[in-house]
């Protein structure tokens, strides 16, 4: 078998010509081909070449900090950008609300099945997923500023049934990161938190005709690598460059965890519970709805007090938590350590995970609340000057057999406290969440409604489910005032049937709630 070339990151980013379209691979912080995507910068920032490239990726890359994919926030670097997820990269989303590049945002579960059909020559991706979301062409077809006018997207008939049809294009390079190559190219993942699409990515650009480049840790001898480890063949591969430890943190600012690989296991360990805050008391209400043996997936920010509350019930190991990245089991990390779980039962490819999503296996979601109106449309992409994306958002919800909506009732300096087992609002928030209409649909509560999905919205001083007729308010917080504290504080008046029951007193006492009987 030939060789594979091994040559520095400077030398792969000359090889990039004006006007190809190129992916790179990442999950928020981690498994992001760093060396690769700042020599291609430093590229451009001294010659001013490449020029007018396609900047394609799925899931969200970077920590707000330059990194990732803001490394192509550069006007004249990139013409158009296709992306899952816009919030780890602001410079990049500055671009496209200054109308300075085209700029689509595609549901991120979409993209990783697109690379699929790209490698199988497929003329579009065919999905339900993004019906009567901003992805819907009949709304905006996933188009984010005036100067994005080709249509990507359509609606299209098939057997009866109506489906979103998102075209393809070849891709002429990517851009990864994984651990090991051999001396013919053979790639492994082992110290990566996951694999995110590495082998649907080189496939699809492969089979454009295009190239692939791979940064990793380190080169080793032919044969020394398990074939069952190895993610990217050596054939897919032109060329590999060892990256400096720097640019190959296991996740950015954190040094390598083999717990988050599976190469050590972590001990069970009791960690010491959360203190009694507004985002405890919505992670106990909102764990109240598990159920033994369902597959998980939650959210940042207030979903993930809900596996804190499982462990502290001692409830965590009756559900199994999944991440839109792949993995399975385990207990899934934050910030910038998003997409990797601890003690992990399993890793999909990110495109084998949405399958699960896609499919109907993942039996409760619980995501974020960022606004919510009366139709109980939820909108977590976009306010007003920034673009935030829908990332996996779309494909979770519109697919889980049941869907939590956690966050706050009100944001901006929101302050709160328990008294003799009432909740206090010390400070109203300054931006009111549940509002007339949201800025941008991510969610439909009217096509969840027709489906007949089961859907709640949970906070710290209400509780609400969305009905066919719509949103109605069934729980409220001890010590709340429903008219002064919930109603008027909304731009729009809930429906009420009947007497509104008083939240679980357990949820607002400091002690363990005993869920586990």
């Amino acid at each position: 078998m030939k060789k594979v070339k091994v040559l520095q990151p400077s030398e792969i980013a000359a090889l990039i010509k004006d006007g190809e379209t190129i992916a790179t691979g990442g999950f928020v912080g981690s498994g992001s081909p760093e060396a690769l995507s700042k020599a291609l910068e430093k590229r451009f920032l001294e010659t001013g070449s490449p020029r007018d490239l396609t900047y394609m990726y799925a899931a969200g890359q970077g920590n707000r900090d330059g990194s990732g994919s803001d490394h192509f926030a550069h006007e004249g670097l990139v013409k158009r950008v296709i992306a899952g997820h816009w919030n780890m990269a602001p410079r990049l989303g500055q671009l496209a609300m200054d109308n300075k590049i085209e700029a689509y945002n595609i549901p991120q579960g979409v993209i990783c099945h697109m690379y699929r059909d790209i490698a199988a020559h497929r003329v579009g991706t065919v999905t339900h997923v993004g019906l009567h979301t901003f992805a819907d062409p009949r709304i905006e077809g996933c188009k984010l500023n005036e100067r994005t006018t080709e249509d990507i997207v359509e609606v299209i008939n098939i057997l009866g049934e109506e489906r979103l049809i998102f075209k393809t294009r070849p891709i002429d390079v990517v851009f990864l990161r994984a651990t090991s190559a051999d001396e013919n190219g053979n790639i492994s993942m082992e110290r990566e938190v996951c694999p995110v699409d590495a082998t649907a990515m080189a496939l699809a650009a492969k089979n454009s005709g295009g190239r692939v480049y791979v940064q990793v840790e380190r080169l080793v001898k032919a044969g020394t690598i398990d074939p069952k480890l190895v993610k990217i063949p050596g054939i897919l591969v032109d060329a590999v460059a060892v990256a400096d430890p720097e640019d190959h943190p296991q996740s950015f600012g954190h040094t390598y965890d083999p717990t988050l690989t599976g190469e050590a296991v972590a001990p069970d360990t009791e960690s010491e519970p959360l203190p009694l805050s507004a985002k405890k008391i919505i992670g106990r209400r909102a764990a109240m709805e598990l159920r033994e043996n369902s597959v998980v997936n939650l959210g940042i920010g207030a979903p993930e007090y809900v596996s804190a509350v499982a462990n502290e019930e001692g409830i965590g190991d009756y559900i199994t938590l999944t991440v839109e990245g792949g993995p399975v089991g385990g207990i899934p990390l934050g910030g910038s350590q998003f997409g990797a779980s601890r003690n992990a039962d399993c890793y999909f490819d990110q495109n084998v995970m949405f399958d699960l999503y896609d499919g109907g296996g993942l039996d409760q979601a619980y995501l974020g609340l960022a606004q919510a109106d009366e139709n109980g449309n939820v909108n977590v992409s976009r306010f007003g000057p920034r673009i935030a994306g829908c990332g996996g958002f779309i494909d979770i919800t519109q697919n889980a057999k049941r869907v939590y909506f956690c966050g706050t009732f009100t944001a901006g300096g929101l302050k709160t406290s328990i008294k003799d087992g009432k909740l206090v609002i010390e400070n109203e928030g300054r931006e009111p969440k549940f509002i007339k209409q949201v800025e941008q649909i991510t969610f439909s509560g009217n096509f969840a409604a027709e489906k007949g999905q089961p859907v709640m919205y949970i906070t710290e001083r209400a509780v609400f489910e969305l009905r066919k007729d719509g949103v109605y308010l069934t729980e409220v917080a001890p010590g709340i005032d429903i008219k002064t504290q919930i109603i008027d504080v909304m731009g729009f008046e809930p429906k009420i049937d009947g007497e509104v029951k008083l939240m679980d007193e357990r949820i607002f006492k400091d002690e363990i709630m005993g869920l586990k009987k």
